[in-house]
This record gives structure tokens, sequence and C-alpha cells, in this order.
């Protein structure tokens, strides 16, 4: 702190405050101004002081927020936003105040403890009365569980030169208070073995006149749990810190421990659920005056203005623990309940042992509590898998799959293999019930198995596992076509989509339409019309290839000619009515007409024939039969052709059948007397 411009004379209980590992808050006092000094723990260089005059300061656990006490005002300012979030003005003096939420604070006044939250408008709540035994006390402490049912606060004083830690531990739902000589105490949880839920533990620290302990209590017990046995143990103090003594506690979730840091400066760290000592050092020569939490360790401020930090080497506790402790199943413990490395030997060894002694129950429990999930493989799985069960009892494999589903995630091979006998025993409800819970590893392999059984949970499994070939393929099975399309786009896909169309179109020929028209509708074109047209031809699907057809040609361009042919040969040779109505309505323009019209002329539609015939002779074949055509619209025809291409015309027409046509002949030549 020396290096940002802070004064030593600055840094003591009384002027410096640390409420988390976000903020230090420094009241600073010289002869020129007051002013009040926040150093950004993330950033130092976002250092920022405010001129502020008050008697004490603290900065919000989270956020930019200052709680300021000048006397008995208390006031709580916004520095972002710069405005008074709330104020107040209490009846006594405040000895003692801390954040105990980001958005609440606790007040400690001579005689009671009040709780203020910084939200709505209401004042300070009063949460218990003080005990006796804090009379005449230096109050350096206040701290209370998640729940904000049980609180401890805690004060020193110094009588015959000793000093004597006064904590009060107060119950809100029983109302009532303990007293109990402890300097330093702490609120958390542990998790038991067979415990279904979290024991609520408190643990605290004294030093007293026959010695010094640290003892973990349970509170709250939650019915169903193991009981959890009152630990104590001996707090070791060497020989140059005789009179040194807790100043605080923290707790470290992850790996179940607390860190109690004493006034001389040494870090004791106790594992909760046994009491039993992991490490002690010195890490100040100076006074450490307060402490915050910090990444599951514990950030301090000394006298000199150092901040220190601890916390746990994950590569190093557990082999040091074997090592100087020879706690094997502290060890053994720590490295299972925080997935630590270290132990993994002594895993291998216990579950061989286990194994060795028929307790195969006990053998899958731990090998599914190994840390980093060493024992979490193919081999462990297949010699659970061949093992007899006990009758009214899981069998090994299942209660090695039931251990793990309780505590976390199967992964990619695990899944696979309780996904078999699941299925296989009619169970698939359970299965979509461990996927929404995102239990399983979902992989190809794993949709592959379930596929059979239920294509729209094999759907999702491949959605998880990102395979996104499966995933367009059960969209198209489902006939969720219009997904296909936003899907690819969302992940970046490009199936093949003329063999996707093809599975489609054996599966339903209409979807198959629907979905060949969508993707020659996207810009660019997913697929072109000739290939859809190849898909259609190949599985025969007559009316869908027109329909299609009928859609993708409809603005009538030149480079689609070979598709216009495509569509009237199609039809002119299995539909012929169909295509006597799209020559009909003129739709089309660019289609290969000698073609169309020879196979017109063969379907018997012989006036769409005489339509697109140019040819003398085609025409001369075609108009002698005029037992089908119109005769009306034959003699009209006559005013489309040269004089004399209409005397050849009539003249066919008459060698062919004089008797049949004679009338249609006189009829034309009248019309057309002049003219001819």
């Amino acid at each position: 702190l020396p290096e940002l411009g802070i004064d030593v004379s600055n840094i003591s209980f009384n002027t410096l405050t640390l409420q988390s590992d976000k903020f230090i808050c420094i009241r600073e006092k010289t002869p020129q101004r007051e002013q009040v000094c926040v150093v950004d723990l993330e950033d130092t260089s976002k250092t920022f002081r405010r001129p502020i005059t008050a008697d004490s300061a603290i900065m919000n656990p989270e956020n930019k927020i200052i709680a300021l006490k000048a006397g008995r005002n208390l006031q709580v300012f916004n520095l972002e936003m710069k405005a008074k979030v709330k104020s107040c003005v209490m009846t006594d003096d405040v000895q003692y105040w801390r954040w105990i939420t980001p958005f609440d604070i606790a007040l400690v006044t001579e005689t009671s403890v009040f709780h203020w939250s910084i939200e709505g408008t209401a004042s300070p709540v009063k949460q218990f009365e003080r005990h006796a035994n804090l009379n005449g006390t230096q109050i350096i402490s206040y701290t209370a569980n998640a729940k904000m049912n049980w609180m401890a606060l805690i004060g020193i004083s110094a009588p015959q030169g000793r000093i004597v830690g006064s904590m009060q531990l107060y119950n809100k739902d029983r109302g009532a208070s303990q007293p109990i000589e402890a300097h330093a105490a702490e609120f958390s949880e542990i998790r038991l073995e067979g415990a279904s839920q979290p024991t609520q533990v408190f643990a605290f620290a004294s030093r007293g006149a026959n010695g010094s302990k640290l003892h973990v209590v349970e509170i709250d017990h939650v019915e169903g749990n193991p009981p959890f046995q009152k630990r104590s143990a001996d707090i070791m103090f060497p020989p140059e810190a005789v009179n040194d003594f807790p100043v605080s506690m923290q707790a470290g979730p992850k790996y179940e421990v607390v860190y109690m840091v004493t006034k001389f400066g040494f870090i004791h760290v106790y594992d909760l659920e046994s009491g039993a000592c992991i490490f002690t050092n010195r890490i100040s020569g100076e006074t450490v005056f307060v402490t915050a939490p910090h990444q599951d360790g514990v950030i301090a401020v000394n006298r000199k203005g150092q901040v220190l930090s601890v916390c746990i080497n994950e590569e190093t506790v557990v082999p040091y623990i074997l090592q100087h402790t020879a706690n094997v199943e502290l060890a053994f413990r720590l490295a299972s309940r925080a997935n630590l490395p270290g132990a993994d030997q002594l895993y291998v060894q216990r579950f061989q042992q286990l194994m060795g002694q028929s307790q195969y129950n006990e053998a899958a429990k731990m090998a599914a509590s190994s840390p980093r999930g060493m024992l979490r493989t193919e081999n462990t799985i297949n010699q659970l898998k061949h093992l007899q069960s006990v009758p009214g009892q899981l069998s090994p494999i299942l209660q090695y799959f039931a251990t793990i589903l309780e505590k976390g995630e199967l992964n990619r091979h695990e899944s696979i293999e309780l996904a078999r006998p699941v299925l296989a025993s009619n169970r698939k409800a359970l299965l979509e019930k461990w996927l929404k819970e995102d239990k399983l590893e979902c992989s190809e392999e794993l949709g592959d198995i379930v596929h059979p059984h239920d294509a729209t949970l094999a759907l999702s499994v491949y959605l998880r596992a990102n395979v996104p070939a499966k995933v367009v393929l059960c969209f198209a099975q489902s006939g969720q076509f219009d997904k296909i399309v936003l899907y690819c786009k969302k992940v970046g896909y490009t199936p093949d989509w003329v063999q996707l169309l093809m599975q489609i179109s054996r599966v339903d020929a209409e979807k198959a339409c629907d979905f060949a028209l969508s993707l020659v509708k996207e810009d660019p074109p997913l697929i072109t019309a000739d290939q859809v047209v190849g898909v259609f031809s190949s599985q025969n699907m007559v009316q869908q290839t027109t329909r299609f057809l009928l859609d993708a040609l409809k603005d009538n361009k030149e480079s689609d000619a070979h598709l216009q042919t495509k569509l009237l040969e199609l039809n002119l040779l299995n539909a012929p009515q169909v295509a006597d109505a799209i020559l009909g309505n003129s739709m089309f323009t660019h289609f290969d007409r000698p073609y169309i019209a020879q196979l017109a002329e063969k379907a018997g539609l012989y006036q769409r024939a005489l339509e697109l015939y140019d040819n003398l002779s085609d025409i001369k074949r075609v108009a002698v039969h005029t037992e089908v055509l119109n005769s009306e619209w034959l003699i009209g025809y006559f005013g489309n052709l040269s004089v004399g291409d209409s005397l050849a015309v009539l003249r066919q027409m008459l060698e062919h059948n004089m008797a049949q046509n004679l009338q249609i002949v006189v009829q034309a030549a009248t019309k057309y007397s002049e003219l001819l």
C-alpha cells in the first residue's frame, strides 16, 4: 500500500477496512485535508481518492458503493452513479460495522446488533441484544451464516495483560444466545460421506489460560444426514509467539477447510471434517489486523501495509499431507472432495483391496468418487459389470453409476454403458431425466444407441453432442424440414443436400417437394433445380417433379429452357392432360418446340402439336386428324399459315379422307377465299 502513496500511519484497524477481495478502503488524514482512498484490488491503477470526512468508511464487497459513518449518521453512496443510496441516524453510537452481504450492513452498538438493508426504505432492524460477556470489550468481528439465522459477535479485552476473546453465538430461530470464550469464528458447510445434503458447521478458535483449541460443531442438523461429531484440535503456537492469538477465520468451501490467521502473522489451515491441522506457517513478520475470503483462500493486510494472499496449492497439498502429517485418511478425503492430484496410488491400492475383499459396492463408490476421475475408466466399468449383485442391493455397476449421478455427471463411456441397460429395461424416462439434468455426456455413439428407441430423444443427444449430420437426418426423419436450413446456418454445417433430399423423398414425397423448393429459394441456392429433378426422377415422382418445376420455373427464364422441356416431356409421357393444361396456359416459351411437338403428337394432343410445329410436312401429317381436332380452332389455325402452306394442307386433308374433311376444307376455303 505505501507504493500506492498511502502513509503507514493511516494503516490500522481504525482507519483501514477490508470487506472483500475487491477493495481496500483507507481513511487518510493529513494536516491539510481528510480523504478516503479506495484501492481496486483487481487493478491497483484504478485506485482513487475522494475528499470525504468520516469516522469510518467501508466498501461494498461487490460494487463501487461506499458506506460512511460520521457520529451517529450513516450514509451509503453509489460512487459510479454519484448518488446517495440510503441514510439513517442511529440513537446509539455504532462501535463496529461491516457488510455481511452486498445488500446488508451489520451495525453493533453498545447494547445491540442491527442489520440494515440498503434496499427499500426500512430502518436498521434489531437482531439481538449483546450478552454481558461482551461488556468492556473491543468488538473485532461479526459473522453470520448464509441463511442469516446464526450469528457470532466477537470482542477482545486484556485483563491482567492477557488478551481474552469473548464471543456471543446467537440463534435467531430460538432467540437464544450462548457466551463462549473465543477469538475468531466462521460458518461453513461440509459434505459428509453418505449425506444427501451439506452439513452446516460452525468453527471457532480460542486461546485461554489453559491452552488453545479449535472447535468445529454442527448447526441445523438435516434429517437423514449422518450426525457430525464435534471436533476439537489443539492449536500449536511456536515458542517465539507465546502471546499470539487468533484474530480471524475464513472458510475455504471448495476444500472444506478453514484458514485461521493470528495477530503475529501465522496462518493455520484446518480440515473442517476431521479438525486436523493441514499446514502452519508464518506469512507476515508484522501484525495482521484484517482479512477477507479470496479465491477459496484468504487475503490479509498487515501493519506495514502489505497485502498478502494465501491459497492452497492444488498440485502439492495432498503429497504434503502424506509426507509431513502421515494422515493418509485426510489426504484421501481431501483429494476426493476437491478433485486433487497426489493420492492416485492410494486410490488404486484401496480399490484393489476392496475388490479383493469382495466389498464390491464400496469399491464401486470409491471408483466413482476418485479424484479427477482417475478410476472412472473402461477397465473399472468392465470389472464391475461382470460382478454378481447381492440380493436386495444395487449391483456394483449400478452403485457406481448412482454414486456419480448423485454428485455430478457421467463421462462419455459411462453414459453409453448406462444407456444400454436402461433402454433394454424400457426405462427411457430415466434417460430423459438425466439428459435434462445434464448428467450425461452426449456423443454420437450415445445418440446411435438411443435412436432405435426414440428418434426425438436421439435428436436431443445429437444436438448436445454437436453431430450435425445426425441432427439433420433426425430433423428429416421427423418431418421437421423447416428446421434443417436454419440449423445448418446456425452451426455452419453444409450437408450433402442431394443425398439428404434423396433420403427425404423416400420417406415423404410431398414434404421432399416442399424441402426442395425451400433449398432452391435460398440466396444463393443450396441445390440446383437440375439436381432436384434428378433426385425426383430417380424415384419416379412425376407429380412432385411437376409441382416443383411449375414453382421453380415460374419466371420463364431462357436459361431454364432444358427444364421447361423436361417438365413438358415428363407429363406428355405420363400425364398428357397435365401437359395439355401447361401448354394451354402458355406459361413457358423457351422449351424445345419441335421435340415437345413430336411428343404431343404421339400423345394425341394434335392441337398442341400443330401450335408447336413449323415444318410443313409435320403440319400436313397432323392436320388430317379432324376427328379429334376442334373444327373452329382448325379453321382459325389456317390464318397463321402462308397461302402456299394452307393450300398444301387443305389438299392433304382431302387426299387423306375427303368424306371426313370436305366440310372443314370448304369452310376454310370460304373464310380465306380472298387470300386463296
